[in-house]
């Protein structure tokens, strides 16, 4: 690992962590040559999933595209990122659990959906208006109703 601030190819490892659902590990490092302090993360890399879309193209599963689309659900509420990190996380151990090389963006789509409206309804229309390519505000009304139905 190259240092960023001297660019220092020798380092130790001062703190190992891993995240709760142990896909993610945390390292603390120190510089051997200017004892400079810096995090990095290890993740496991999902080579060759792809998403098949609605109209049958496929595309690279990405994570940070997912995480992406989940923050925006999310932005001005008043979500922790950590709960949108969890949920993400949650999305991607049950995709990779359940599909080795293509899953269909419909699963992803219902998975996010089914964790947004447990986390907030707000986010949840948000990202239902987008999934669902709602048109009209009565798509909005409608969505709404199902969600006060469910209570």
């Amino acid at each position: 690992m190259r240092c960023p601030k001297c660019g220092g190819q020798e380092d130790r490892v001062v703190d190992s962590r891993s995240s709760r659902e142990g896909s993610t590990i945390r390292r603390r490092r120190e510089c051997a040559q200017c004892n400079h302090r810096y995090t990095t993360y290890e993740e496991i890399e999902h080579e060759g999933l792809m998403i098949v879309k609605r109209d049958g193209r496929r595309e690279e599963f990405s994570k940070e595209k997912l995480l992406s689309g989940v923050r925006k659900a999310c932005q001005k509420r008043p979500i922790s990122p950590k709960v949108v990190e969890d949920l993400v996380e949650k999305i991607v151990d049950a995709v990779t659990d359940k599909f080795e090389r293509e899953v269909p963006a419909e699963f992803i789509g219902k998975l996010v959906m089914d964790g947004l409206r447990e986390i907030d309804e707000v986010a949840y229309v948000r990202f239902a208006s987008v999934y669902r390519r709602f048109q009209e505000a009565t798509d909005f009304v409608q969505e709404v109703k199902k969600l006060e139905a469910r209570q």
